[in-house]
């Protein structure tokens, strides 16, 4: 009897560009990618996304209730494709990871929060399969940021005891992981600030594309050493860790603080937000993990040659490759985790780090939806 267990994680990350959807099999603790689908989000769908998420107290509640359910449906339909692409049936799959998109993330103050969208249950209904979601919020019940929550999957697949290693994930809003060779040594994690998401924004706005496809725009600009310093001087720079942080924070309403009254043009803020998401990378390494070895980069913005060349040319002697060379696919690695997520709550296992979040103990994340066994009929008592 084969002890291969298959498991799905959704992702959709602060970018909304697309939901990624991998299929992926356990044996014991090793993983290995079955079947991928990048399903794209709806032009229409994706600026409703955009504009929720920035009308913060002036956005309603029929708003979210609208959005959770087409995101629902969206990560069904991620699901099917992704079945269909495998060749496996839904019968084969233990569970299914959801990430959801988040809406707001609060998890500092008084009331503490994280939204997602995306409603579980209409995936397990839709799908047949159990489904695993809403991962954040038991996280920060227990005292913890309830973010990033990757670093635990990158412990466990990429640590190794030869070098010191960090791994940077660069989708909306970047965040990095510390793995220390010494095993006995705590693993560092956190949002160091906005990864492409500024980037993207203000490609939409200047250009009308919703990514800056080979850094074309910044390249035609110079960086403006000035506002680049006015830019790190933000507070969440230097605000001392565990932090996470999102959209809600870093948009364009943000940037119009420190650019206003300056003559700079577009393609010279390009390449100044450029700089600030690879400085402020760097910086965190710099203050965190000094020791680092060697930087892994995974998420869409290792497809950004600019940002790869910022950091790249390190002080740090700091050798600088994409995660593909250590294993696994940079597009692939967020979905990944959230179907090793899964595995750990189906399991019984936990899936946070204290050290990363900040929580007070390890905690088991996310609710079960439970599926429907194919030819077994659910019994009506």
């Amino acid at each position: 009897m084969s002890t291969t267990e298959y498991y799905i994680g959704l992702m959709s990350g602060t970018s909304i560009d697309a939901i990624d959807a991998a299929l992926v099999t356990f044996k014991q603790q090793e993983n290995q990618l079955v079947s991928f689908v990048s399903y794209p989000v709806p032009e229409s769908i994706r600026d409703r996304l955009h504009q929720f998420i920035q009308a913060g107290p002036e956005a309603t509640l029929e708003e979210y209730a609208h959005l959770d359910v087409v995101m629902g449906h969206l990560f069904t339909e991620a699901v099917t494709a992704l079945l269909k692409k495998s060749g496996l049936q839904a019968e084969q799959i233990t569970a299914i990871g959801s990430h959801g998109q988040t809406l707001y993330h609060q998890p500092d103050g008084n009331m503490p929060t994280s939204l997602q969208a995306g409603d579980p249950n209409i995936i397990a209904e839709k799908s047949t399969i159990t489904t695993v979601a809403d991962f954040r919020r038991r996280d920060i019940a227990a005292g913890g940021q309830g973010a990033p929550l990757v670093p635990a999957y990158h412990q466990a697949m990429l640590q190794s005891t030869t070098e010191n290693r960090c791994i940077v994930n660069i989708g909306g809003i970047a965040n990095i992981t510390v793995l220390p060779a010494n095993l006995d040594a705590s693993i560092t994690g956190f949002d160091t600030g906005p990864g492409n998401t500024l980037l993207d924004q203000w490609s939409k706005l200047h250009r009308g594309n919703n990514i800056d496809i080979d850094a074309a725009f910044a390249k035609q600009g110079i960086a403006n050493k000035a506002l680049l310093d006015k830019l790190l001087s933000d507070p969440y720079f230097s605000k001392p860790i565990p932090k996470s942080t999102g959209r809600e924070y870093f948009h364009l309403s943000w940037l119009d603080k420190y650019i206003q009254n300056n003559h700079l043009s577009p393609e010279d803020i390009q390449a100044t937000l450029c700089e600030l998401t690879a400085f402020s990378i760097l910086d965190a390494i710099k203050t965190y993990a000094q020791d680092t070895e060697k930087l892994f980069v995974c998420g869409g913005g290792v497809h950004n040659p600019e940002l790869m060349r910022l950091l790249e040319s390190n002080e740090m002697n700091m050798e600088v490759n994409s995660s593909e060379t250590a294993g696994i696919n940079p597009d692939h690695m967020e979905a990944m985790a959230f179907a090793w997520l899964a595995r750990q709550t189906i399991l019984g296992l936990t899936g946070n780090l204290t050290s990363v979040t900040g929580a007070r103990t390890h905690t088991l994340l996310g609710g079960i939806y439970p599926g429907k066994k194919q030819g077994q009929p659910i019994q009506n008592n």
